[in-house]
């Protein structure tokens, strides 16, 4: 699989109501998105409406109607692109810094996760609406390929990781206790408290060394 295979289905998704084809249109959308990630930050997705949308953008409420039925499609359309910023963020550093070994692709996770908590407006707005758009009863594969598991494949075969048959399980764990300690390293602080953001790579550090071995070299 190769690194490129992270970023996943492109943006913008179907949860679009009216798919821009031309630039104009996903220029048009992007500005929508782009109001409603400020305002998520400014007062939080709980009091995000579609009319303060359409006033902070500058566009007609009829034009935010176009694109979005209601407000959770505008976060659930919010969070897509988030993600595909994140994956291509991974996929830049691991180009860039060309890591020499599973840990260092890891560890280039971490840093591409903090610094789209520092710079992406509305980042936070992930957790909300992976639990809004899991049905009731159903399942993260509902929705699409799990980003662990896509990023188990990458570990495995660009990096040679011999995590076993249960890797994508310890990657998901992986995944969930990262997000944890860095969305608290976040929570009080916007460019993040460097103490939980050295916790959470330690922490992963000895998480997944401890399944897998000392990472060569």
């Amino acid at each position: 699989m190769p690194v490129g295979s992270i970023i996943g289905a492109e943006f913008p998704v179907a949860l679009v109501r009216t798919e821009p084809i031309q630039q104009r249109g996903a220029d048009r959308l992007n500005a929508l998105l782009d109001a409603a990630a400020t305002i998520v930050d400014e007062i939080g997705f709980d009091r995000l409406t579609t009319a303060m949308i359409a006033e902070r953008s500058g566009a007609s409420i009829g034009t935010v109607y176009r694109y979005f039925p209601d407000r959770i499609a505008v976060l659930q359309a919010l969070r897509e692109r988030s993600m595909a910023r994140f994956r291509s963020r991974i996929v830049s550093l691991i180009e860039s810094e060309a890591p020499s070994s599973w840990w260092e692709a890891v560890d280039l996770g971490v840093t591409s996760f903090v610094e789209l908590y520092r710079a992406e407006p509305g980042f936070r707005i992930i957790h909300f609406v992976d639990r809004e758009r899991i049905p009731a009863g159903g399942t993260e594969d509902d929705i699409d390929m799990p980003f662990a598991k896509m990023y188990s494949q990458v570990l495995t075969e660009v990096f040679g990781l011999d995590g076993g048959e249960n890797l994508d399980f310890h990657l998901e764990v992986a995944v969930e206790m990262m997000d944890a300690i860095l969305s608290r390293a976040f929570a009080y602080d916007a460019d993040g408290d460097e103490r939980y953001i050295a916790e959470a790579r330690r922490v992963l550090h000895g998480y997944l060394t401890g399944l897998f071995g000392p990472v060569a070299g």
